[in-house]
């Protein structure tokens, strides 16, 4: 039956799907290259739990309704998800020692609706602890193959961090560890990720795909999204886990297109805005270019070029960083050592067992952040501090709506500058926290943001180009998307892989 197991890592999302729907290759057989691949790189850290017994059975299942002719669009389809999605046959711990170990007793919204699809469940990939962080360095779970927590390594150069917090699900699709993955963006952590490690990964319109069962960090912000290695895989993706949910309050009715319907449209007659304030002293002289090389391309394919002005660009990192520790110190107060999760050993009483199960439970990042988070929101600082943040998130959002008057789609570099090496920022969390200087203002207006490839640095390294759309209007984004992707024409892949 099979074809060429050897090269199944090297099939697109969309490729492999139609290559099990005809059965040129088993489902069980692709369940088995790819925990094969995933067991042959262990040194890059990228997953944190496997569960052959539960894939290969999965597997199996999706061989037989692929032979009824009830099969799913995603039938037999090897994927994998951030550890921050709920899994009844997988651990889920959100990078954390507080979850250390916890089996949840449901599925998320997301992985049911990929396994109602028919996808098969290869594990759980590593995160920032709580998706807190910009470089997958602050994971307290050890990978596979490891036996103490460690960084997860770009696959392009392993010296250098794959972004943040869903590096690991950017490393798994970059590396060919498996077709597509899931993650979550509070910030940019999956659009900076995807684009240093050189795939496409799409952060949806906020309240476009259910958050239900996907560990909270910062509510209003947080946002499940997919990583693929082309825009046609991600638009199939995404499609498969967007909708309404009513288990989710923030989840929004609003009917899902056909995005693999119109992904080749084109761009001729669109307006693509360029925001003036994304030219911020600093920018590396590469991603400038790049930036530029874009924009000469979408005019190329008949877009016409508009620049814009998102005025209060420059107050989205500060207001983000009181907005998201805020709502992180109230979503982390649950972790007390007495309904679930880690709990201090013999503490002496209620109090002590509190300080020591949140002192030993959680990482200094997101202690920092816990802290910060609770003074803005202390009696004497809310109105200095979260008030005027939530005024500026108003302003921010505004910005984004009149900007779209003029464009149909914006167009940004998606991070200011190529992966970095591991550690280099670990001890400036200020200079961390720039890497999401392009990104954070998506999340804080809750418009679609997706990157795509579209080069590689003097020293080899990917670079990655971000649209914005409209709320709701992905199918620009991805319009968007695909004519880069085809102006740019990436091949390009790790070395070694």
């Amino acid at each position: 039956m099979t074809q060429n197991p050897t090269a199944l890592h090297d099939l697109s999302l969309t490729e492999l799907a139609s290559q099990l729907r005809n059965r040129q290759v088993s489902a069980v057989e692709a369940a088995q290259h790819f925990l094969a691949r995933t067991k042959a790189h262990p040194t890059l850290g990228a997953y944190v739990a496997l569960n052959e017994d539960a894939t290969l059975a999965q597997a199996q299942a999706a061989d037989a309704r692929i032979a009824a002719g009830t099969a799913g669009p995603l039938a037999g389809v090897p994927i994998a998800h951030k550890d921050i999605f709920v899994t009844k046959e997988f651990p889920s711990t959100a990078g954390s020692k507080m979850l250390a170990g916890y089996q949840s007793p449901f599925d998320a919204t997301v992985v049911s609706k990929l396994a109602e699809a028919g996808a098969v469940t290869l594990g759980k990939l590593n995160c920032d602890e709580f998706a807190m962080g910009s470089a997958n360095e602050n994971s307290a779970i050890a990978p596979l193959g490891f036996d103490a927590p460690a960084p997860v390594r770009n696959p392009w150069d392993t010296s250098r961090i794959p972004g943040g917090s869903s590096g690991a699900s950017a490393v798994a699709v970059a590396a060919r560890l498996v077709a597509a993955t899931t993650g979550t963006d509070t910030g940019g952590s999956i659009r900076q990720p995807a684009a240093l490690t050189g795939i496409a990964g799409i952060k949806p319109t906020y309240g476009r795909v259910s958050r239900w069962g996907v560990v909270a960090f910062a509510s209003s912000l947080d946002q499940a999204g997919v990583f693929a290695r082309s825009v046609d895989d991600c638009a199939l993706f995404l499609q498969t886990i967007a909708g309404h949910d009513e288990k989710d309050s923030t989840s929004a009715n609003v009917a899902v297109p056909d995005w693999t319907a119109i992904v080749d449209a084109g761009v001729k007659g669109m307006r693509i805005g360029i925001p003036k304030e994304y030219r911020i002293k600093g920018l590396r002289a590469e991603v400038e270019a790049s930036w530029e090389q874009g924009i000469k391309w979408l005019r190329e394919a008949g877009a016409e070029i508009v620049d814009i002005t998102l005025p209060h660009t420059q107050y989205a990192l500060p207001a983000y960083y009181i907005l998201a520790p805020a709502e992180c110190s109230s979503n982390l107060a649950r972790y007390d050592g007495v309904r679930y999760g880690h709990r201090a050993a013999n503490p002496e009483n209620l109090l002590d067992m509190y300080e020591r199960t949140r002192a030993e439970g959680f990482g200094q990042e997101v202690k920092a952040r816990i802290m910060v988070g609770t003074y803005v929101l202390s009696a004497g600082y809310y109105d200095a501090y979260y008030i005027k943040a939530q005024k500026l998130r108003r302003l921010i959002y505004n910005d984004f709506v009149n900007a779209f008057e003029h464009c149909d789609a914006i167009l940004t570099p998606a991070t200011p500058s190529a992966a970095f090496a591991i550690g280099e920022k670990t001890d400036d969390p200020v200079e961390m926290y720039l890497e999401d200087v392009f990104t954070v203002s998506a999340n804080i207006a809750g418009v679609p943001g997706m990157s795509v490839p579209a080069g590689l640095s003097p020293d080899g390294l990917p670079l990655g180009l971000q649209i914005l759309g409209k709320h709701w209007d992905e199918a620009s984004v991805f319009k968007v998307a695909r004519a880069i992707e085809l102006a740019a024409n990436f091949t390009a892949k790790p070395e070694g892989i």
